[in-house]
């Protein structure tokens, strides 16, 4: 995932530009002034910079001069309320890479940095050929930088940590499907990493390697956003469309146009949104708000869901025929208590990660707090474990001077609440063995053919089918019932309940740590109470 360096030193401004640039698929950090951006590269070197023009002590422009000096090739787009011409042109003369009038749309931002990340993209690339090449690389270059084992961080298929069987066979069929253009619908729980598997997905496939004009990765949280909004965000509105609609604006199918356009929890969505949708992927054609004029649009969609959309559409909430035309290409994730040899690896590449973000000495983490955390069936999933080894590397470096300290199992224990097991039932590392070549698509289907015709039987019907979790795997309570004869919905009810009790019925909380949105978990438990089946009282 590429990562952007966001420096400015109003804290509002700097959550209104990664906020964007995180919607539009970017990885964000962050700096409230120019020296503490300088330890933020040195640390850890982004692939490119976002900052204010003007902030108290050094400015955008002497930031850009302070770089240059040790990074010819790193790009930096300057953002400014005090635009002129004289201005612009001694920030482009000093080496800035683009330069932003402020106010500017989230659009103008997000070309102006997706152009940036990649000319540093093609710079990589460029580095490698020339090291390969056996050609010196000059100091201060990216070339530099790969001699020394510094390169960007890694795309595609190795953003998707694990050597499990169960993760290997999702590799391997995102590899199959990258090759094609067809729509590809992830399925797994809240928190499996199916936004990761997405982006590994685009950036596999041709469209992830065209040029700057296209290639784009966009994505859009079908559950954060009211039907009105969500309808301007994906379709765009003509000016006069609705109150506020001051100007025309492109919606989300446009701008991805020549890339990969990514629909989180496209369950959530209306039925209204959902009809406009199947249009859009049977004719490629869409209709901004307002308007009656066809545009023609070239995306690849990528759609998640955390729901068994066989049920939901015998339950008469979900379009049956959009189901088609997402489930072309199905990949399935599995949860992380069924791959627990991963969560070592997994710990290890989060404490990492986080501990160069935010310029910490790196934690190391004991065998011992790998076990401790392999005897927890982490109903959030990978999400959830991010969060714990977030919070681990902070303390753990609190309770030093800054040193290099260790995450303990002693440290962990106590976050894990009473689901925690004394003993783990299968080994925590994977030993990795090399991908094969990538074969012709044949990916599982999340949900067995026979199931999709089952519901297709019940909607005719009006009766909601079995739909049962085929594998046996750990409980996620305490509950004696074998998880094979549970329902996909008991067991997500179990856990959300569970999580709320930990956290004394704070629903942000329990929200961050599943990994789902705050408006998902109250619809959840709205249904739930009207059909008593939790307590009215959560």
């Amino acid at each position: 995932m590429a990562t952007v360096l966001v420096v400015d030193d109003k804290e509002m401004m700097r959550d209104s530009v990664g906020a964007t640039l995180e919607r539009a698929g970017l990885e964000v950090v962050s700096a409230d002034s120019g020296e503490a951006a300088l330890r933020t590269i040195a640390a850890r070197r982004p692939d490119a910079v976002v900052t204010d023009l003007k902030m108290p002590g050094m400015s955008g422009i002497e930031l850009v001069e302070r770089v240059r000096a040790i990074d010819d090739e790193l790009p930096i787009v300057l953002m400014t309320a005090y635009a002129t011409i004289e201005t612009a042109v001694r920030a482009l003369k000093v080496g800035a890479f683009d330069y932003l009038s402020k106010p500017f749309e989230g659009d103008e931002l997000i070309i102006a940095v997706k152009r940036a990340v990649e000319h540093a993209r093609l710079v990589r690339e460029n580095a490698v050929l020339r090291s390969a090449a056996g050609e010196p690389a000059v100091p201060g270059t990216l070339a530099a930088l790969v001699g020394r084992g510094g390169a960007a961080e890694s795309r595609g298929i190795d953003r998707i940590v694990g050597a499990s069987p169960a993760i290997r066979r999702v590799k391997e069929q995102v590899l199959a499907v990258a090759e094609s253009h067809g729509t590809v619908l992830i399925v797994g729980e809240s928190g499996t990493g199916k936004e990761v598997v997405a982006r590994a997905v685009h950036e596999c496939s041709e469209r992830g390697r065209a040029a700057a004009c296209a290639g784009v990765f966009l994505g859009v949280n079908c559950a954060a956003l009211s039907e009105s909004l969500l309808e301007s965000e994906l379709f765009g509105h003509e000016r006069g469309a609705f109150t506020g609609a001051d100007r025309t604006r492109k919606g989300r199918f446009e701008l991805a146009s020549g890339g990969t356009l990514l629909l989180d929890e496209i369950s959530e969505i209306s039925t209204r949104i959902q009809a406009k949708l199947l249009r859009v992927l049977q004719e490629r054609v869409i209709e901004r708000v307002g308007s009656s004029a066809s545009i023609g649009v070239d995306v690849r969609v990528v759609a998640t869901s955390n729901r068994d959309l066989p049920t939901a559409i015998a339950r008469g909430e979900f379009r049956q025929d959009l189901f088609f035309r997402l489930n072309v290409l199905p990949i399935h994730l599995p949860p992380l208590r069924d791959r627990p040899e991963d969560i070592g690896a997994l710990a290890e590449h989060f404490a990492a990660r986080i501990a160069a973000r935010d310029g910490r000495p790196a934690a190391r983490i004991t065998p011992e707090a790998i076990d401790v955390l392999g005897r927890y069936p982490w109903p959030g999933n990978v999400r959830e474990l991010q969060n714990i080894c977030e919070r681990a590397v902070v303390l753990c470096q609190r309770r030093g001077s800054g040193e290099p300290a260790a995450i303990t199992g002693d440290l962990i224990r106590p976050w894990l609440g009473g689901a925690w097991s004394p003993t783990p039932t299968l080994p925590l590392r994977a030993t990795a063995i090399p991908l094969p070549a990538p074969q012709p698509p044949t990916v599982a289907e999340p949900w067995p053919a026979a199931h999709a015709h089952a519901a297709h039987a019940a909607h005719a019907n009006g009766s909601a089918p079995a739909a049962t979790i085929a594998e046996t795997k750990p409980a996620v309570s305490g509950d004696a019932v074998p998880i094979a004869n549970r329902l996909l919905e008991d067991i997500e009810r179990d856990a959300i309940v569970s999580t709320l009790r930990r956290f004394n019925g704070h629903r942000l909380k329990t929200a961050q740590a599943l990994g789902i949105g705050v408006r998902t978990l109250g619809l959840k438990l709205k249904k739930w109470k009207t059909m008593n089946l939790v307590d009215a009282a959560i």
